[in-house]
């Protein structure tokens, strides 16, 4: 079971930010695929804790291969890892996210990133209707040690249709819904390090549990699945 990033992991992936080129990569391909076994083994190790508590559909370890055709930015490599987890079935929303990079930008995080246009106009119905539950969830102490806050781009203003007067303006704003715990390098490399990324996660459960139950409903309390 692997538990930690390796010391070796992050001395790759910083020599690969200051040598962002293809042939330093090539030089260096075995290197890069012990990092990868690394990041792949954490990942399987995060997976297997993770479906003791929650149901995964797959995980993901993003390429670390940039697509460059439409960038100004032509370094062909990404200097950190990636990785993502689907949660299950329709009954089950939300999905969870561990990046590794160099200099403190490492993060545990989860929510929802992209979401569609109806489920956006679905949860803040839910919200201008009541924000009690959402409210009393994001303001739990242990889910503002974990997060301080959910975060997320938002609108300047109140989106059309919902009142602009409304006490819960701030959640109505928001355009993604994020739980965001950022990690030191010394935290990824420490043996507990597996523990903390599931603990993290865990204490993300009760606003997923939230927002499944409002993306798979209507407004009368009514199942959308089967």
């Amino acid at each position: 079971m692997t538990t930690h990033i390796e010391k070796s992991t992050l001395r790759f992936l910083k020599d690969l930010a200051k040598n962002n080129d293809r042939t330093w990569f090539k030089a260096n391909k075995e290197t890069y695929d012990l990092a990868l076994a690394n990041m792949k083994g954490l990942m399987n190790s995060v997976e297997a804790e993770l479906n003791k508590v929650d149901m995964i559909e797959k995980q993901k370890v993003f390429r670390i291969y940039r697509d460059v055709r439409f960038s100004k930015d032509k370094a062909p490599y990404k200097d950190h890892f990636g990785g993502s987890f689907t949660r299950a079935t329709a009954a089950r929303r939300g999905g969870y996210f561990l990046g590794i990079q160099p200099g403190g930008k490492s993060m545990i995080a989860g929510g929802f990133w992209n979401p569609e246009s109806s489920d956006l106009k679905r949860v803040r119905e839910e919200i201008a209707l009541d924000a009690s539950e959402l409210r009393k969830i994001i303001e739990d102490k242990k889910f503002k040690e974990l997060f301080g806050q959910l975060e997320g781009q938002a609108l300047k203003n109140i989106p059309r249709g919902f009142d602009k007067e409304s006490p819960a303006g701030d959640l109505l704003r928001m355009k993604q819904y994020l739980c965001y715990r950022p990690v030191s390098d010394k935290e990824i490399i420490e043996p507990d390090f597996l523990e903390k990324v599931v603990d993290t996660y865990k204490g993300m459960l009760p606003f997923f549990n939230f927002m499944s139950s409002v993306l798979t409903t209507n407004l009368n309390g009514e199942s959308l699945i089967d």
